[in-house]
C-alpha cells in the first residue's frame, strides 16, 4: 500500500476526529442549523429531507472524460493485446430522476435513474484493437438508497446517518452503459454545525458483481455555508476509491418556497476523474 492509497484515508481520519470535538463557543450560541435545514442527509449534496417530505429533483448532468481507462476486452474486442490498457476520451449526457421520501426524521428511502443517458467514446490514438467510435443510449445507472439517521448531533458529537445503496444490473447488453451486474455499497455520514459553516465527512464500503471483492468505493469531505436568506454555498472534495478524485463546487438559490435551484460543477483533480461535470437542476420540495 503507497502513499497515494493512505493519504486519502489519512484525511478521512483527521475529519472523523475534528468532526467528534466540541461545537466552538460562536457555535454553541448560535443556530447549529443556520447554514443547513433540518433533516436527514441525503445522497444529494448540502440536500436534507424532513419527515413525511417528499423530495422531486429533476436534472441534466454533462461529463467529459479526456483521458477515460479503458481495455479493449471492455468493448467485446477479443485477440491479441485486448488486455492493454488505454486513455480514450468519452462525452455523456443524462437526464435524471431523483425522487427521496422520509417516512420519519430518521429512516428516508431515495430513487435515482438516468432516464436517458448518451455516450460518446473514441479510442486512443495508440489502440488499434477497438472500434475507432462508440455510441450508446438507452436508460442509464439505476439505484435505490435506504439512509437511518442513527443520531442527531449535539454539542458533543455529530449527525450520524447510515446508509446503503443498491444500484441494479438492467443494462446487461451495454458496454459502456449503465450497470451491468449488481452493486452493493453501505457507508456512513457524520455532519456537524461550527461557526464558520457546516463540515460533513462520509466515506462507504462497496461490492459489485464484476470484480466480487470489498473496496472503499467512496468518501467525501463536504462543506456548507448560507450566503444569505436565499442563496447556499456547497463545496465538496470527494474521491471513488483512492486515485479519482473531484472537487465540487454548488450554489443554491431559493426561487420559491418550495423550489430550490441547484448549480453544480465538478472538476477532476486526478487523471482517472472525468475532466468536468457540470450539473443544473429544480429540486421541488412537497
Amino acid at each position: 500500500m503507497g502513499p497515494s492509497t493512505l493519504r486519502p484515508r489519512a484525511y478521512l481520519c483527521a475529519v472523523v476526529f475534528g468532526l467528534g470535538a466540541p461545537l466552538p463557543l460562536a457555535a454553541q450560541q448560535g443556530d447549529p442549523l443556520a447554514d443547513r435545514p433540518e433533516g436527514i442527509p441525503t445522497s444529494l449534496l448540502a440536500t436534507y429531507i424532513r419527515p413525511r417530505e417528499l423530495l422531486v429533483y429533476p436534472f441534466f448532468e454533462y461529463t467529459r472524460h479526456n483521458k477515460f481507462e479503458y481495455k479493449p476486452s471492455d468493448l467485446g474486442v477479443s485477440g491479441p493485446g485486448s488486455d492493454n490498457e488505454f486513455k480514450g476520451k468519452t462525452v455523456e449526457r443524462e437526464y435524471l430522476l431523483f425522487v427521496a421520501y422520509a417516512f420519519s426524521d430518521s429512516l428516508a428511502l431515495e430513487f435515482e435513474s438516468a432516464l436517458h443517458s448518451s455516450i460518446e467514446f473514441t479510442r486512443a490514438p495508440e489502440d488499434r484493437a477497438s472500434p475507432e467510435q462508440l455510441r450508446e443510449s438507452g436508460l442509464g445507472d439505476t439505484e435505490i438508497n435506504l439512509r437511518w439517521r442513527y443520531a442527531k448531533e449535539s454539542a458533543r458529537s455529530p449527525d450520524t446517518t447510515f446508509f446503503l445503496k443498491t444500484v441494479f444490473p438492467l443494462q446487461k447488453d451495454k458496454k459502456l452503459l449503465g450497470s451491468r451486474d449488481w452493486e452493493f455499497e453501505s457507508g456512513v455520514v457524520l455532519t456537524k454545525a461550527y461557526s464558520f459553516g457546516t463540515l460533513a465527512v462520509r466515506g462507504a464500503l462497496g461490492w459489485s458483481g464484476d470484480d466480487r471483492k470489498l473496496d472503499l468505493t467512496e468518501w467525501g469531505i463536504d462543506y456548507v455555508k448560507r450566503l444569505g436568506s436565499k442563496w447556499r454555498l456547497a463545496l465538496s472534495l470527494e474521491g471513488r476509491q483512492t486515485d479519482e478524485v473531484s472537487l465540487i463546487g454548488e450554489l443554491q438559490y431559493a426561487i420559491a418556497k418550495n423550489a430550490l435551484l441547484k448549480l453544480n460543477l465538478g472538476v477532476g483533480i486526478t487523471e482517472k476523474a472525468a475532466n468536468v461535470a457540470p450539473e443544473i437542476g429544480i429540486l421541488f420540495r412537497f
